[in-house]
């Protein structure tokens, strides 16, 4: 019941400071410094568990954090590299990059931490893909690494509750599913010292979380059902509002929606429990609610300390009663900062049970982080801290200035600000710490020697440099470490990029020369010249040698073309070919991609800088001419393009008004109906096209990006829904060939079993599940253990031409270099030409 007193206590006080006429607007208030204090309410904590970047549940975290304080994290398995991107052409480990700070910056509209069990790029937790089961994702994962790294968070982060996103459902992708079923194991196992007892060597101790529970089915089968819907004045949004917002940070998925406030309730099942709840099916039921209840639980004799715990409490709730004043937060929270360590010393003092102890100890050192952020929102100390270049090279020198000034009304003792990196940099300044009165500005520089070995930057690693800024006041010392403005990245002097990337040599007809082009930019601090060249595979010639390039200043970029020489008689299979760059003696041979976006900012992928290539035998009528309706989504027309290909992109003005008719083939991206607004609008001219004769092969659509299933095709074509219900995502499953006979498996290429080889991350996606009778079959597969799809070709003739629909993957195939990908895809798109 007090938790409920004071949920309607805090309800109230936001309340009181309302206007007494007029609708609550959220400029009223100060949330920062009320996210800042309402923490300070209970010691709970809330641990959510998904796969994804966007498999959060953000409506109630939302509530839990911003409602209630209670400490809400998201756990979440890899880095969505395996997703598609909605918003620019990264893929793999740069999507990963762009979806992992997403969740960041999603989780700071809650009051949410994110944290993640892979730990870098092509870490073995990765996204590779829809999955079905648990036992495929972990063949991929590895078992026993991701649950020594699940139990080793939970042993870490002490949760009182968990909570998986989903549940284990064979509607529910397997990724999710997985982390579903540990996360029950969990719960046991995280106690068991007898689970990867190494982690007790190391320090960590064994953690029985108190209750685990799973999203209810639905109301009829939940446990707990809690009405989140509310308005916060604070926030001037609902919790569920809050939720979206934090979804439109997840712009490469296309996630967020305006929604008005209204009653919403999140129902629960409980699942798992360690506490006893006496008959209450509330949340929290069982579990300590605050240090007043925790004093509750202590022996007779520690009657003392059951009395400071519970004063401790009152000063604690004395602080949020002190909102929305920044000097009254400011000079509790400095009291309490200073009990808070006392607590500390009588709690390892007192007679205990070790396991009670060291919980208390752990909500302790918790408080305290929420002290110490009370402390310095209330201070209103500005921190502005920034590098003379945030882009640093190995031997560089640089400068960083911090400058401090208290905005607040109260004097900042010994203020000081000392830089953080990492062992080996150089750091100095004539700087020293100052009392800041109210109104005045500490200004401190620091001179910063980058050391020659350095380590490179990596976009899931700490910044180099970071700010640790402290103060002290009525005894008790505040520390805030911060980032400096942009992303602070040591680099390589120059990075190269390669074009193509990825390179087709048709065994068939093999090209004399092929032209790769590096682009190099300058990172030095200044002039450079650097000596650019290319490693070829033996047997083959390279012109020129090598290039020099001059740069008179940073980030200037210049292109240098190569032309390589393939040998007449080169054989199938891969080949590489790399690039290396010589700037004053020292070897660099590294691509930066460049990920910037305004919602994440500025961040870096480096990784070889090379040509990954792969020779084949590839036919292809001669004059062929296919016009590409690219979306946005793929790089199917490029790849086609470097392969020896006649492909041209179609402009919005080409579908509206031009000559579609000089093309033998019009191909479809992948869920263009989505991302092109004149395909849809110029759609009757398109299928006018295969009326007059010519030949149509749209790629998968989703069944909401913009497909109509009456009248997008030429006949109706439904796309299966639920869409885990309609796809093969076993790149390995087995294929049937429903129709030897036909061309699109004889012309240009004899298509073989061993083209549906080496397949990478799936068949296909979103089956059709119904079509009409005009459409014919060419193509049966499945998943282990379940019925195959018929649909994943479907070809109709229609007056004078044919239009093709597939859901296969091409473009995964053909962007992974997959040779039977090009070459069933070339077949599909050469069909009627002979």
């Amino acid at each position: 019941m007090k938790r409920i007193f004071i949920y309607f206590l805090s309800l109230a006080l936001i309340l009181s400071l309302l206007p007494v006429s007029g609708s609550a607007q959220s400029d009223e208030h100060d949330a920062d410094l009320w996210s800042a204090v309402k923490p300070l309410e209970t010691t709970v904590s809330f641990l959510n568990t998904g796969a994804h970047p966007d498999d959060e549940r953000s409506d109630f975290l939302a509530y839990l954090s911003r409602g209630l304080g209670v400490k809400t994290s998201s756990l979440i398995a890899n880095r969505g590299e395996g997703g598609q991107n909605e918003i620019g052409l990264e893929l793999g480990n740069g999507l990963g990059i762009i979806r992992s700070r997403e969740m960041i910056e999603a989780a700071k509209i809650t009051g949410v931490k994110a944290y993640h069990l892979s730990e870098t790029t092509s870490d073995s937790i990765y996204d590779f893909g829809f999955s079905k089961t648990k036992d495929e994702t972990l063949n991929h994962w590895g078992k026993d690494l991701t649950y020594e790294r699940l139990i080793r968070f939970i042993r870490t982060y002490q949760p009182d509750i968990v909570m998986p996103s989903f549940r284990d459902s064979d509607t529910q992708h397997g990724h999710h599913r997985t982390m579903t079923i540990l996360s029950e194991e969990a719960f046991k196992d995280a106690a068991d010292p007898n689970v990867f007892p190494e982690q007790l060597k190391e320090g960590l101790s064994v953690w029985q979380i108190k209750k685990h529970y799973l999203p209810a089915e639905s109301k009829d089968t939940a446990d707990t059902s809690i009405e989140i819907g509310m308005y916060d004045p604070v926030y001037g949004k609902s919790y569920p509002q809050i939720g979206e917002q934090s979804r439109y940070m997840h712009k490469s998925q296309g996630m967020g929606n305006d929604i008005p406030v209204a009653p919403r309730q999140t129902h629960l099942e409980l699942v798992n429990s360690a506490v006893e709840t006496n008959g209450s099916n509330e949340l929290f039921a069982g579990i300590p609610y605050d240090f007043e209840e925790w004093a509750q639980a202590f022996p007779t004799k520690e009657k003392d300390l059951q009395v400071q715990f519970t004063k401790f409490q009152k000063n604690l709730d004395s602080i949020i009663s002190s909102y929305p004043s920044h000097s009254k937060v400011f000079s509790e929270t400095q009291k309490a900062l200073k009990e808070a360590d006392h607590l500390v010393k009588k709690t390892e003092e007192s007679a205990l049970n070790a396991q009670l102890k060291s919980d208390l100890l752990h909500k302790l050192e918790v408080k305290k982080e929420q002290l110490l952020n009370a402390s310095f929102v209330s201070s209103e100390l500005n921190i502005k801290a920034a590098a003379e270049s945030t882009i640093l090279t190995k031997g560089q020198k640089t400068n960083v200035t911090v400058t401090l000034k208290n905005n607040g009304d109260q004097e900042l003792k010994k203020a000081d600000a000392e830089l953080l990196t990492p062992e080996g940099w150089e750091v100095s300044s004539n700087g020293k710490a100052a009392d800041l009165a109210p109104g005045e500005t500490l200004e401190i520089k620091y001179d910063v020697g980058v050391p020659s070995d350095a380590e490179y930057y990596h976009a899931y690693a700490e910044p180099a440099i970071q700010v640790n800024v402290s103060y002290e006041s009525a005894g008790a010392k505040t520390v805030k470490v911060s980032e400096l403005e942009g992303t602070i990245a040591v680099l390589p002097d120059v990075g190269l990029t390669l074009s193509p990337e990825d390179l087709v040599i048709n065994t068939s007809k093999v090209q004399e020369e092929v032209p790769v082009t590096v682009k190099v930019k300058n990172y030095r601090n200044g002039a450079a010249q650097s000596s650019v060249s290319l490693n070829v595979p033996e047997g083959w010639s390279v012109s020129p040698e090598t290039a020099t390039v001059n740069f008179d200043s940073s980030l200037e970029e210049k292109e240098v073309t190569f032309t390589l020489n393939p040998p007449a008689d080169i054989q199938d299979g891969d080949f590489k070919v790399s690039a290396q760059a010589v700037v004053d003696g020292k070897t660099f041979d590294s691509t930066i991609q460049e990920i910037q976006y305004d919602h994440i900012g500025t961040f870096y992928y480096l990784y070889p800088a090379q040509v990954n290539g792969v020779a084949f035998e590839l036919l292809a009528p001669d004059s062929l001419k296919v016009g590409y309706i690219e979306s946005g989504f793929d790089m199917v027309a490029d790849y086609l393009s470097n392969a020896g290909l006649d492909v041209t992109k179609l402009t919005e003005s080409d579908l509206a008004s031009g000559d579609l008719s000089q093309y033998d083939t019009i191909v479809v991206g992948i869920r263009a109906y989505l991302s092109r607004e004149d395909l849809t609008a110029n759609n009757n001219r398109l299928k006018q096209y295969v009326e007059n004769g010519g030949h149509v092969v749209v790629q998968y659509h989703k069944p909401n990006d913009g497909w109509d299933k009456d009248t997008t095709a030429p006949y109706p074509l439904t796309i299966g829904s639920p869409s885990i219900s309609w796809r093969v995502t076993d790149e390995n499953a087995a294929v049937t060939v429903l129709q030897p006979e036909s061309p699109l498996y004889n012309y240009p290429n004899k298509i073989t079993d061993t083209d549906w080889d080496n397949w990478v991350q799936e068949r296909g996606l979103y089956y059709p599940m119904q079509w009409d009778d005009r459409f014919e079959t060419f193509v049966r597969m499945g998943d282990p253990n379940e019925e195959p799809f018929d649909g994943g070709i479907l070809m109709a003739n229609y007056g004078e031409g044919t239009y093709l629909y597939t859901n296969l993957v091409f473009y995964r195939q053909i962007q992974g270099q997959v040779p039977g990908g090009y070459r069933i895809f070339t077949n599909l798109i050469s069909y009627g030409y002979n």
